[in-house]
């Protein structure tokens, strides 16, 4: 009997499991999981064991062997990727940025190799209107349920009633301070400051990100968050050139230096304020009640992704609550979706620095998307870093 025959033959639901499994296990190729299953059985199979194929697009397109997402620091469990390789065969490389700033310039440049990416609320319209990003094909996102996510952290996603971006997280940036270091009450930006000069000399942190850099530098003046005035912008460069020498360091990549003590407090992002917190309980976080950012963070495929199957896959994998739950409980940020909520520890839920009390959001702004591109900002960083 010819293998051509032999293909050619129906294959039991038994079978075809089998088969699945040794695709997924990678001990196949799918050439020859397409070959011996025909998936002609498909349907019976599904109808038996439900969920075997999560994800539509698994089946539906060649995911090739590997793809690129570009992302946070500390921002995922490592154990996703692992799991979704092992359901794919798709190995992901992880990028990982420290301002939105940095990865438009990657954008604009051309050929990332992201089949992915994770841009902030306030970036989107700009990629949009540059071409940079694909409307989505929810079509392809059977796991996406726009019915149970919150409104309030979302509605960036979209533009003129199409999808752009589908939301990862929320969070606020704060300040971490370890208060067996630092014994000095701290309530605003204005004493962040003020302590990172004094009683935190060369030991604070502030992010190699203009958006919250200056923001909160702002913030401490009695300014807004995302102010692009000239002499706003002015006031706020002399704070910061003034606060610099009394630094440790310009990086948002702060925990290292948190968790060895080299650094006493930090600005910071809510998932980073909640890990530090978790494994040094002498670590607070603190949400400024002068103002601040509150913000989402979205998932989106670039216009130019070498990879755009995998990078739906990987993307509908990620919004399937049982997996999202796990994200959640390693990164520590805030869902958008009820669903995920639904399936969360009490004591995640109930921990007050991954959901705060309304009244401590209040005063927080989300970032303005003039701010991305605006001159005066770019101009005003280069010049405090260089300075």
């Amino acid at each position: 009997m010819t293998k051509k025959h032999r293909e050619n033959l129906p294959i039991s639901p038994d079978d075809f499991m089998h088969e699945f499994m040794r695709f997924k296990r990678g001990s196949v190729t799918r050439r020859h999981f397409l070959g011996v299953t025909g998936l002609g059985l498909a349907t019976a199979v599904m109808a038996r064991s439900p969920g075997a194929f999560s994800t539509a697009a698994y089946a539906a397109e060649d995911l090739g062997t590997k793809m690129s997402i570009a992302t946070w620091p500390n921002y995922h469990d490592p154990a996703t990727f692992e799991n979704f390789k092992a359901a794919t065969g798709v190995a992901v490389e992880v990028n990982v940025f420290g301002s939105n700033e940095e990865m438009l310039a990657k954008l604009q440049a051309g050929a990332t190799g992201w089949s992915l990416f994770v841009p902030t609320n306030y970036t989107i319209s700009t990629y949009h209107k540059l071409g940079l990003i694909d409307e989505l094909e929810l079509s392809k996102l059977p796991n996406f349920s726009a019915a149970t996510e919150n409104p309030r952290f979302t509605k960036e996603g979209q533009i003129d009633g199409k999808t752009y971006a589908l939301p990862k997280n929320w969070g606020t940036t704060g300040f971490a301070v370890n208060t067996s270091k630092i014994k000095t009450p701290m309530k605003t930006w204005k004493d962040f400051f003020e302590v990172a000069q004094t009683e935190a000399d060369h030991r604070a942190m502030v992010h190699d990100y203009q958006l919250t850099t200056i923001g909160s530098a702002l913030v401490a003046l009695g300014y807004g968050f995302n102010s692009i005035k000239a002499d706003e912008l002015a006031k706020a460069e002399e704070l910061l050139i003034k606060v610099k020498p009394h630094l440790f360091a310009i990086n948002s990549d702060y925990q290292p230096g948190m968790r060895a003590t080299d650094a006493w407090m930090t600005m910071c992002w809510t998932n980073d304020g909640a890990q530090l917190n978790r494994d040094v309980p002498a670590i607070a976080y603190i949400l400024g009640t002068d103002g601040g950012e509150i913000w989402t963070d979205y998932y989106a495929i670039p216009k130019d992704a070498p990879n755009k199957a995998a990078g739906y896959a990987l993307l509908n994998y990620l919004m399937d609550p049982q997996n999202a739950v796990k994200e959640h409980i390693a990164n520590g940020a805030p869902t958008t979706d009820s669903r995920v909520i639904s399936l969360l520890p009490k004591d995640i839920v109930s921990n007050k620095i991954v959901y705060p009390d309304e009244a401590a959001l209040t005063p927080l702004e989300f970032g303005a998307a003039v701010t991305l591109t605006d001159p005066g900002r770019a101009e005003l960083m280069a010049r405090f870093k260089s300075a």
